[in-house]
């Protein structure tokens, strides 16, 4: 069951008339769309808490209130001004989208709290494009041993020695970071393994 924190309680009684039907309402969605919330107060503002993890907050400012998601991307599609949380300026009842479509957004922010939904900051880049120069390196007999580590690494590995070749400024920086680059990938070694225990 969850637990209400009586602060929330006396901010709400504390915010603006027009606010406090819409904080109430917004509060009473959370609770029945998550049995197990957890009320607090983090920030000055209306927390909700689910399994340890904030879910969502709610504000109330001088002319309007803001709900806002913590991995509100992740949840909300089409997210109006993230300064004002994911529905912008909440003025008054009819800025809301409807209880059910809110009771989802719920659901949908309790499923990312647990790693059940995709976070859209977790999703997986494309793949990288190969540089022309690495590339043609890759692509001489010389450099088979290299060739075949590059086409055998994971895509992030992969996008480590591309980023760095393309993050040179000078042209003989960029020859010595592929050199390099073919020299450690034929002895088997991610961009980065001086760092790995």
């Amino acid at each position: 069951m969850g637990a209400r924190d009586p602060r929330v309680d006396v901010y709400i009684d504390a915010a603006a008339d027009f606010a406090q039907p819409i904080l109430a309402h917004l509060r009473a969605v959370v609770h029945e769309a998550c049995p197990g919330v957890e009320e607090t107060v983090k920030w000055r503002m209306p927390t909700f808490m689910y399994e340890g993890r904030i879910l969502c907050n709610i504000a109330a400012f001088k002319q309007h209130c803001s709900l806002n998601f913590w991995r509100g991307s992740s949840i909300v599609d089409a997210a109006s001004d993230a300064g004002m949380g994911q529905f912008g300026r909440i003025t008054a009842m009819t800025d809301l989208p409807a209880k059910k479509t809110l009771i989802g957004y719920v659901r949908k922010a309790m499923a990312v709290s647990e790693g059940k939904a995709p976070s859209a900051s977790r999703a997986a880049k494309p793949e990288a494009a190969v540089p022309d120069d690495l590339a043609a390196a890759l692509k001489q007999r010389t450099h088979a041993k290299a060739r075949a580590v590059f086409a055998a690494s994971s895509p992030s590995h992969r996008r480590e020695y591309i980023e760095w070749i393309n993050e040179a400024k000078r042209e003989d920086t960029r020859a010595k970071r592929l050199a390099t680059t073919l020299e450690w990938l034929a002895e088997g070694k991610p961009r980065n393994w001086k760092y790995q225990k």
